[in-house]
């Protein structure tokens, strides 16, 4: 198993149990204890978990690894990335989010003759090899632990550029329609890119109602369309509706 995979396992062991021993995990991930020990130390130095005598328990206020919230609702995200890729017209400039339902946007734009500018590493990945697509990897510092940039220059490279259409992911969507993130750090980076599209399509499956969020980003008014799927609050889908936004169902 990759180290990529074990990571994710070990967080969602720790996610449901709250701890677990180091034996614990070497039997359930089929890995040595020795194996497991280096994970350990690996993600304790990403912050996300605290090494205790013989295992670890979660950290509380820990952020999840991308890989971990990639896996976490994945049939929901992918059918929202499809039906967001089925909007985009060949010739667009295409503003991606840093997120994981983004970067399942972008399995979806293979082969397509668009332009995508983002800060997500893993969008970047994914279509770095696809020479139908103009890639355009906004600057700023890296946070490896979610695959991303951000920072005071990627503001700056967003106020220099314009997108047919923003694609913005979200922690959690308010039933006053206010959209919400729960990393701080990456709110002023988004509320640039709101400035830098001449429209904003939110992707949003069922679990993002009201999902998590300590920061708001936009409300209603700056959203033209919502792309979400079945299961999403149906009182915030009429509020969205009756502030003007285009709501799509997967």
């Amino acid at each position: 198993m990759l180290p990529q995979r074990r990571h994710s396992e070990i967080l969602r062991c720790l996610s449901r149990e709250g701890s677990a021993t180091v034996s614990t995990l070497a039997e359930l991930l089929d890995a040595s204890p020795a194996t497991i020990r280096r994970d350990l130390i690996c993600l304790e130095r990403d912050g996300v978990l605290t090494r205790v005598h013989g295992g670890a328990m979660i950290s509380p206020d820990a952020e999840p690894p991308f890989d971990y919230a990639a896996g976490e609702d994945l049939a929901d995200k992918d059918a929202v990335a499809k039906a967001a890729a089925a909007m985009v017209a060949d010739g667009e400039v295409l503003l991606l989010d840093i997120g994981t339902t983004t970067h399942r946007l972008a399995a979806h734009l293979h082969g397509r003759s668009v332009t995508v500018m983002t800060s997500n590493l893993a969008v970047y990945e994914e279509l770095v090899s696809d020479h139908a697509v103009q890639l355009i990897l906004l600057g700023g510092v890296v946070r490896r632990n979610y695959r991303s940039m951000v920072g005071f220059l990627t503001e700056d490279a967003l106020r220099q550029v314009r997108a047919n259409r923003l694609f913005l992911g979200t922690a959690g969507v308010r039933p006053d329609g206010s959209v919400m993130d729960d990393t701080v750090v990456e709110v002023p980076q988004k509320r640039a890119m709101l400035a830098a599209a001449d429209q904003v399509v939110l992707l949003a499956d069922a679990a993002k109602f009201p999902g998590a969020g300590l920061a708001r980003i936009c409300g209603p008014d700056e959203v033209n369309v919502l792309v979400t799927n079945t299961g999403a609050d149906e009182r915030t889908l009429n509020t969205m509706g009756e502030a003007g936004v285009e709501v799509v169902r997967a």
